[in-house]
């Protein structure tokens, strides 16, 4: 195996001493096209061009001497270091590091970044990165060729977004571009880039944050709210399947979470959906109702949330929404939880008033291949004061499991 590795950031400034003696003495070089043509390689090392960061790994394991890897940013951010470390390579790493590409980006931005979501977006996660654009004001996406700018300004359509692209930072082809979101798609961008994504209402600045990216403590404690917090906007109290208690059931089958994209069919006062939003997924709410869509914006701005509001009456109106990981039926029956499952998301959850209502609807989601869980939901609220009870709730808890989708 290689005597020794030496992993070089590289952020286009130039090589610090530790960096040059490390690369003075490398019989291998590994790293992309502009770091190999860097004048400080020695001539008689091996170059390999570094694609594939597991191959050019077991190719460095493999060779007698010592290596040199290079690469853009800071490579124990996001980068080749987790590789190289992996046990099955048995390599020793030493590092040199450089300023990451994600703080360069937003240097040239002139923004702080402690508060921002960082992704990497690949053809594999590209989905999952976009619904964090979805649901956070600020986030830097790494990404890769076939998921890049004009990817994500795709995928982001409906929803408006400002971009921040650095391509080739550190380059002499360094370029920084601000376009929106809907027209990233028309030009042709250069790898590697950065891409800061900007939307959406921002809290004020309190002098600084506690932890990096969005605080998970930002709002009022407990995973649902109380009822009346959503029962004073124009069009009264919550509906039938909203209730607190309901909501909490509900949102502990579904487990949104970060880089999932919720929808919330019949929202209703958007108690459900902004609930969720708070979890870091992003949310669809839909509703047929013009005050129901107003009082889910509302709950939205009181709870600092994102969400895409949608009016519309389902089925048709989920023809043209994008791919769901998990969704709440808040009404609709049968009609819609059928619609649904035909997209395939990984859990259904809604309620049915009596016994012959949530057989159907279990039924249906059966033949759609899904593992059906029903539970009776009943709840007593009483006065604390008297003991005595002051409302009475029962309600049948459906959700629907898809086996071949369950993380």
């Amino acid at each position: 195996m290689a005597d020794r590795v030496t992993v070089i950031g590289w952020d286009g400034s130039p090589l610090t001493d530790a960096a040059r003696a490390a690369l003075g003495a490398a019989t291998l070089v590994a790293g992309a096209a502009h770091h190999l043509a860097l004048p400080e390689v020695p001539p008689t090392a091996e170059r390999v061009r570094l694609g594939s960061v597991g191959l050019a790994a077991r190719r460095i394991a493999a060779h007698r001497g010592t290596a040199v890897v290079f690469a853009d940013g800071d490579p124990g951010f996001f980068g080749v270091v987790r590789t190289l470390r992996a046990p099955e390579f048995g390599l020793e790493v030493e590092v040199v590091p450089a300023v990451s590409s994600v703080a360069a980006a937003f240097a040239r931005a002139g923004m702080p970044w402690d508060d921002a979501q960082v992704v990497v977006a690949h053809p594999r996660t590209l989905r999952r990165a976009v619904n964090v654009c979805r649901a956070h004001t600020k986030v830097a996406v790494l990404t890769a060729p076939g998921a890049g700018p004009a990817e994500l300004g795709l995928l982001l359509e409906g929803v408006h977004r400002t971009f921040v692209i650095c391509e080739e930072l550190g380059t002499e082809r360094e370029q920084v571009t601000v376009v929106t979101s809907d027209k990233a798609a028309d030009h042709t961008w250069r790898d590697p880039n950065v891409v800061i994504v900007i939307g959406g209402p921002v809290a004020a600045g309190d002098g600084g944050g506690w932890i990096a990216g969005r605080d998970p403590g930002a709002g009022p404690r407990g995973w649902v709210q109380p009822d009346a917090s959503y029962g004073a906007g124009p069009g009264g109290a919550l509906g039938e399947g909203e209730t607190e208690l309901l909501r909490a059931a509900q949102l502990a089958r579904l487990g949104p979470r970060v880089g999932d994209l919720v929808w919330d069919i019949g929202c209703g006062s958007g108690a459900f959906a902004a609930e969720a939003a708070r979890a870091g997924a992003a949310v669809i709410a839909v509703d047929r109702d013009p005050g129901a869509c107003a009082r889910a914006e509302s709950a939205a701005r009181r709870y600092g949330v994102q969400l895409h509001v949608v009016q519309g009456t389902a089925p048709h109106v989920l023809e043209n929404l994008p791919e769901p990981d998990v969704v709440r039926v808040g009404g609709g029956g049968v009609a819609v939880v059928s619609a649904v499952a035909d997209r395939r998301p990984q859990r259904i959850v809604t309620h049915a008033a009596t016994r012959d209502a949530a057989e159907l609807v279990g039924r249906d989601l059966t033949e759609h291949g899904y593992r059906v869980e029903c539970a009776l939901l009943q709840s007593v609220e009483l006065d604390t004061r008297a003991w005595t009870e002051t409302e009475r709730s029962v309600v049948f808890l459906l959700s629907g499991i898809l086996p071949d989708r369950a993380p």
